[in-house]
């Protein structure tokens, strides 16, 4: 039997489940409810993704949130208001699954429609595929497409744009395990979350326990947004839209970013991660 439409999509690598796709999760207004990737797990079922955590209730798993669009709330909490700080206010948007194009054990392509005040903004199309590296990492491909549906420009913004350095938040988002001792970052010349957060590089890696994660930009404006990375707070990876000017987008325009991930079991050092980022964005 066919699985429901809207039904939640099982990732599987080597006819392993390593990813589980929510389509339409029951979540409060206040934090930005969206499709979203958990939980994820390395091969060996190690889980290296977080839903709804105590510390940010609005981190999702895997997915695509920004703070915002136009004035609104697509990621979820308070929004950062220039001079006032983060803020309450009502002006959550939602993320809306349309349908699916294709849907295969190994991945999916989906329409989605971005809404807020009822009014939709961004119609999305999200590529998503799950790819077997070695026998101990897989990648997970992901590209999203955002096109302005108004008949006028939007921009995407962050708290970085609207007054607060250092939080250019708002893009592709990992939100990771927390485990009782902070992950380590590093990029193939840097090292530490000082050190990569705000910066460029091909490609940057989070090693927990005994999981390994490597964030790579598999097109050239992709590589251009700077990392977003938090460790000692808690942890989490995402490629910022909009970091020091805000993102504008012409009606009728799209918006691009390609991000593959690898996931593997164990610590893995500089160069295995560098050699699995180039495999994997190479496939």
């Amino acid at each position: 039997m066919a699985p429901a439409p809207d039904a939640p999509v099982v990732l599987r690598v080597a006819g392993r489940p390593v990813g589980r796709y929510v389509t339409r999760p029951e979540l409060p207004a206040r934090l930005s409810p969206r499709p979203y990737l958990h939980p994820v797990t390395t091969l060996a079922g190690t889980e290296v993704t977080e839903l709804t955590p105590a510390d940010h209730l609005h981190h999702l798993g895997v997915g695509v949130a920004v703070p915002d669009v136009e004035g609104n709330n697509f990621w979820g909490g308070r929004t950062y208001v220039r001079d006032r700080g983060p803020t309450e206010l009502d002006n959550h948007g939602v993320q809306r699954h349309a349908s699916f194009q294709l849907r295969d054990p190994d991945g999916f392509v989906e329409e989605l429609r971005w809404v807020a005040s009822g009014a939709e903004l961004l119609r999305e199309r999200r590529t998503v595929a799950a790819t077997e590296l070695t026998d101990a990492a897989w990648a997970l491909d992901f590209t999203f497409s955002l096109t302005n549906v108004t008949d006028a420009e939007l921009s995407i913004g962050s708290p970085a744009t609207n007054g607060r350095p250092g939080a250019a938040y708002g893009g592709y988002f990992w939100r990771a395990r927390k485990e009782e001792t902070a992950p380590d970052v590093f990029t193939a010349d840097a090292e530490g979350e000082t050190e990569v957060h705000g910066g460029r590089a091909d490609w940057l890696a989070m090693a927990g326990a005994d999981w390994t994660l490597v964030f790579a930009g598999a097109t050239d404006t992709t590589r251009r947004d700077p990392w977003f990375v938090r460790t000692a707070e808690y942890p989490g990876v995402g490629s910022s839209l909009a970091s020091h000017t805000r993102l504008t987008i012409a009606p009728g325009d799209t918006a691009v970013r390609r991000i593959v991930t690898v996931v593997a079991d164990g610590r893995l050092g500089r160069d295995e991660a560098a050699a699995l980022a180039r495999k994997a964005v190479s496939q």
